[in-house]
C-alpha cells in the first residue's frame, strides 16, 4: 500500500483517507502532532518530509506557493486519485454560474443516474463507483494539480478576472481552465465559449459566443426555458449535455428546477417595491450580468466589499451607460467613489450595508430596482456571502 500524505485536514483529504485508509494529514493549522475521531494522524505542515511520501493530495485550495508544495515529488488531485473510475465524468468550470449548470445539470440528469459533486459540496470519494456519471463543479484549483484525469464531457462558461493571486495572472488563469482540453480524446466532447475555438484538443469541440448562439446549435427554443438573465445560460448548457448524452430536451423537467437563494433572489418590501439580493455576485462579471438582467429600469445598486485587488474600470465603464445610483459599501467604498467621480456615476458613500438600505428606502420608486450585487467578497465586514444576504433580506422585510 502507498505511502499516502494528505495536505490540508479539510472536506475533501478525510473523505480521501477513509478511502484510502493509509494516510497522514500535513496541515498548516496543526501545531503538534494529533489522532483524530478515526484514528488518522495528523501532523504540522512542518513535517512533512518528501522521502517518505509516494503520493501526495492537496485540498484545492493550497496555492503553488505553499512549503507543502514545493516539497513534493508526487503530487496529484483529487481527480487524478480517482481518474480510473468507471462512471462517465461530465465537468463544468467557469467563473460565474458553475454551482447552478451543475445542479440544474444533475436535476435533469439524476433519473439517468448521475450523482454531482466536486467543488458543490460532496467529494469524489463520497460519490458511488456505481453512477452511471459523476457530474462535477471543477474549480481552477483543482485543475491546476490535475495531470492524468480528463472529462468525457467539458463543459466551460464564461471567464473573467477571479482569483488572480492564486494562480498568479489572468493568463494562467485561463490556460488553468483549458487545461483539460489537451487530455481529451477522440469521442469526448467540449463545449465553451467562442474566445476559445483555437485551442487545441482531440475532443469534438463546440463554442458558443452567448445564449442565442448555444441555443441555436442545440435546437433549444429559449422561449421553453423559464429562466432568464444568467441562469438562462446555465439552463441551455445543463440541456446541451442532455441532448449530447440522450437526444432530447426536456422543457418540463428544467422547468421544475429551484435556484439556490443569494443570486438575483427577487423580493418585495410593503410597499410593493422590487429588492433584489444577489450577494452572491463576488465579481465584476457576476454583478454585470445582474446589471443586464435589470437594465431595463433605473437601478439602485449596492456595490462593495473586498475586491482583492481587481481592477473594476470594466464595471464602471459599463455603469456609465446605464441608469444607475451606486450606493457604496465595504473595504473599498472610497475606491468606488472615487471610480464613480472618474467615470460620472451617480453615488452615495454609505457606512455600511444598513445605511445603504436606509438610503435607497428614502429614494426608490416604484418601477425601479434596488440591486445587491456587491462585486467583491463579503469577509471584511460578514462571516460570509450569505450572512450579507441574509442581513439584506431582513432588513427589506423590516421596511414599513
Amino acid at each position: 500500500m502507498q505511502k499516502l500524505s494528505l495536505f490540508g485536514y479539510g472536506k475533501t483529504t478525510k473523505a480521501i483517507a477513509k478511502v484510502a485508509g493509509n494516510a497522514i494529514f500535513y496541515d498548516d493549522k496543526c501545531t503538534k502532532p494529533f489522532r483524530d475521531e478515526n484514528g488518522f494522524m495528523i501532523k504540522p505542515s512542518s513535517e512533512f518530509n518528501a522521502k517518505y511520501s509516494q503520493v501526495e493530495i492537496p485540498s484545492p485550495g493550497i496555492p503553488p506557493s505553499n512549503p507543502l508544495i514545493v516539497k513534493a515529488n508526487n503530487l496529484i488531485s483529487e481527480y487524478d486519485y480517482f481518474a480510473d473510475s468507471l462512471p462517465l465524468k461530465i465537468w463544468i468550470s467557469g467563473t460565474n454560474g458553475k454551482t447552478t449548470t451543475t445542479q440544474m445539470m444533475q436535476h435533469l440528469l439524476e433519473p439517468k443516474g448521475s450523482e454531482a459533486g466536486g467543488n458543490i459540496g460532496t467529494p469524489l470519494a463520497e460519490l458511488s463507483q456505481d453512477a452511471k456519471m459523476w457530474i462535477l463543479e471543477t474549480s481552477s484549483f483543482t485543475i491546476h494539480y490535475t495531470n492524468m484525469a480528463a472529462p468525457n464531457i467539458y463543459v466551460l462558461l464564461p471567464l473573467s478576472p477571479d482569483h488572480l493571486s492564486w494562480h498568479g495572472s489572468m493568463q494562467e488563469y485561463i490556460d488553468a481552465k483549458l487545461k483539460p482540453l489537451s487530455s481529451m480524446q477522440e469521442g469526448e466532447v467540449a463545449i465553451i465559449p467562442d474566445a476559445y475555438k483555437d485551442v487545441e484538443t482531440d475532443a469534438h469541440l463546440i463554442t458558443y459566443k452567448d445564449e442565442s448562439s448555444l441555443a441555436e446549435h442545440f435546437g433549444i427554443d429559449v422561449n421553453k426555458v423559464n429562466f432568464k438573465g444568467a441562469f438562462l445560460a446555465d439552463a441551455l448548457l445543463a440541456i446541451a449535455v442532455d441532448k449530447i448524452l440522450f437526444d432530447k430536451i426536456d422543457y418540463d423537467k428544467i422547468n421544475t428546477f429551484v435556484l439556490d437563494p443569494h443570486r438575483q433572489e427577487e423580493l418585495r418590501d410593503a410597499k410593493g417595491r422590487l429588492w433584489v439580493n444577489d450577494t452572491k455576485a463576488t465579481n465584476i462579471d457576476a454583478s454585470i450580468a445582474a446589471l443586464k438582467r435589470y437594465k431595463d429600469s433605473y437601478i439602485h445598486l449596492i456595490l462593495g466589499g473586498d475586491d482583492k485587488g481587481v481592477d473594476l474600470n470594466e464595471l464602471f465603464e459599463y455603469l456609465q451607460n446605464i441608469d444607475v445610483i451606486i450606493y457604496n459599501i465595504g473595504s473599498n467604498k472610497e475606491k468606488l467613489s472615487k471610480l464613480a467621480k472618474e467615470y460620472k456615476v451617480s453615488f452615495e458613500l454609505c457606512l455600511n450595508l444598513a445605511d445603504a438600505i436606509s438610503k435607497i428606502d428614502e429614494n426608490l420608486k416604484e418601477n425601479e430596482v434596488a440591486l445587491l450585487s456587491p462585486a467583491a467578497a463579503s469577509l471584511d465586514e460578514f462571516s460570509s456571502y450569505a450572512q450579507r444576504g441574509d442581513e439584506f433580506k431582513e432588513a427589506v422585510r423590516n421596511i414599513s
